[in-house]
């Protein structure tokens, strides 16, 4: 069963996995306040022709994303639901999470809906946030998270630290733990994002571009996203592998 919502106020979420944002795109925002002009014609198409493509992006994808969850995870819940963040003032983000029921959660803000050039750019972004949950990573991000923050606490402890000091190391290796794979996470997600955008007839290939107006991480120590060559990479083999 498909669910498509309007965010119209913050979700309930317990935890997140997802990447990172898109550069903004067009002219500055006004501040709050300030007064904004009527979107032009132009503008008015083109957010339109956004909306038109995202509706047909979330039609197409998630019942296959539905079906890679039941065939690589059977015993995970596969009720994918789509909700649109509407809150202004945005950099484009995407990102997955469960509420409180444990739904799987896939959120799209509209910034990164008008951003994306092409119907395979988001059906790519909305593949690889299925496969986050379908791999488990947010459980398992939480698990490696309260590990570091178990180790690095204990460790504080016994060397005789202050209990602010004990907090603060818990909390830095929280955020170690949370670190420690992320990059494969991410790379596990472009994987098999890739497999889910081919099989909803989408060119993951050319879905997967939208990585080139991101910035490089590079192989920063402790960074949270591979390379982008090496994102690149995955999809090229794993596209060739299905014959794309």
């Amino acid at each position: 069963m498909r669910r498509f919502l309007l965010l119209l106020a913050p979700l309930v979420l317990l935890g997140l996995a997802g990447c990172a944002p898109l550069p903004p795109t067009g002219a500055a925002k006004p501040p709050a306040g300030a007064y904004a002009p009527a979107a032009t014609p132009d503008v008015a198409e083109r957010a339109s022709r956004s909306a038109r493509t995202f509706v047909e992006v979330v039609e197409t994808v998630e019942p296959v994303a539905e079906r890679e969850c039941r065939r690589v995870a059977p015993r995970a819940n596969c009720n994918f639901i789509i909700v649109i963040d509407d809150r202004p003032g945005q950099e484009p983000n995407a990102f997955q999470t469960v509420d409180r029921a444990g739904r799987p959660i896939l959120a799209f803000n509209l910034a990164l809906i008008a951003s994306v050039e092409n119907a395979d750019e988001l059906a790519f972004v909305m593949g690889h946030e299925a496969s986050h949950h379908i791999l488990g990573h947010l459980e398992r991000t939480q698990q490696n998270a309260a590990v570091g923050a178990v180790i690095f606490s204990g460790l504080a402890a016994m060397s005789g630290a202050s209990p602010a000091s004990v907090r603060e190391a818990e909390q830095l290796g929280a955020e170690m733990g949370a670190r420690r794979y992320s990059k494969d996470f991410e790379l596990e997600a472009d994987q098999l994002g890739t497999v889910i955008t081919a099989r909803a007839g989408y060119d993951p290939i050319r879905g997967a571009a939208f990585f080139l107006r991101i910035p490089d991480p590079g192989n920063r120590f402790l960074g949270t996203h591979p390379p982008n060559a090496a994102r690149i990479d995955i999809v090229r083999q794993t596209a060739a592998r299905l014959g794309v």
